[in-house]
């Protein structure tokens, strides 16, 4: 941050305030930490006008730090062991973060999820206050496919026709029944193998295991730990891209050329090279 000068040591042009609760401070400090970081986020933006970025990493530990303060005030706990005013204390701080006539405050969280469990209390109350969430799975992370986000799982209020447009609200659901349908076929296929599936299912599966390798995406910051280089894709390029494959445009491609990929034509000259090569 030094060196991009985002934060400058010398004078008042810093862009950026740091809040820390280290996990080996006391709980009530790290109960407070977050709450600390919002005021300030809060001054930036009645005080100075400003836009204002919030990051917050980790929001499970404030719902932690609450945990370990209810102990230790003798309260009874309630689901999973959490204090029983879990949806007091995230609502409180959650609500804050809104836009006013003077600027606004937007705000990144990580939310770590137990055990995987994404009905777990901690999480799911904090998902009710988001307008968006990205959920990275370790079942995608596990095929190799990065950013390993669960398109099943992830959420996002603007996906509405009304908002981001017909095409691109009935390609996305499209690619969410496939994979969901692919998701149910999983199990057939690991008992009884794929040549018991009927054709159609046939046809959802491979369908769907090349949408799975195009949703991986070359991030030039990755550059040095996948050795692909970045790529820059448009949206429209995107949907048009997951349209060809629905309508099974691509299906005489193999799924190894939808991996770290760009737009679609670089699918097709990925798969010519491919075939020259074998």
């Amino acid at each position: 941050m030094i060196e991009s000068g985002v934060i400058s040591l010398k004078d008042k042009t810093s862009k950026v305030a740091l809040v820390y609760g280290q996990m080996n401070e006391p709980p009530g400090a790290r109960a407070r930490v977050a709450l600390t970081g919002l005021t300030v986020a809060e001054y930036f933006r009645d005080q100075e006008g400003q836009d204002v970025l919030l990051f917050i990493d980790n929001i499970f530990r404030f719902t932690q730090a609450g945990s370990e303060v209810s102990a230790l005030l003798g309260r009874i706990p309630s689901a999973v062991g959490y204090q029983p005013t879990l949806a007091t204390d995230m609502g409180s701080m959650q609500e804050r973060i809104t836009t006013t006539k003077k600027g606004s405050i937007t705000s990144v969280q990580a939310i770590y999820v137990p055990a995987d469990d994404l009905t777990d209390p901690a999480p799911a109350t904090t998902f009710a206050h988001l307008d968006a969430t990205t959920v990275l799975s370790r079942a995608i992370a596990e095929l190799g496919i990065y950013p390993a986000v669960d398109p099943l799982d992830s959420t996002s209020r603007i996906m509405d026709p009304n908002i981001i447009g017909a095409e691109h609200y009935k390609v996305a659901r499209d690619v969410q029944k496939i994979l969901q349908d692919y998701k149910s076929l999983q199990d057939i296929i690991a008992i009884l193998g794929m040549d018991e599936l009927s054709e159609d299912d046939k046809l959802t599966v491979a369908r769907a295991r090349k949408i799975q390798r195009f949703l991986s995406q070359p991030f030039q910051v990755a550059e040095v730990f996948t050795g692909h280089a970045g790529k820059l894709v448009p949206l429209e390029e995107t949907i048009k891209g997951f349209k060809k494959i629905l309508n099974g445009e691509l299906d005489h491609l193999p799924e190894v050329a939808f991996y770290m990929v760009g737009p679609i034509e670089e699918v097709v000259q990925k798969a010519e090279r491919l075939a020259e090569s074998s």
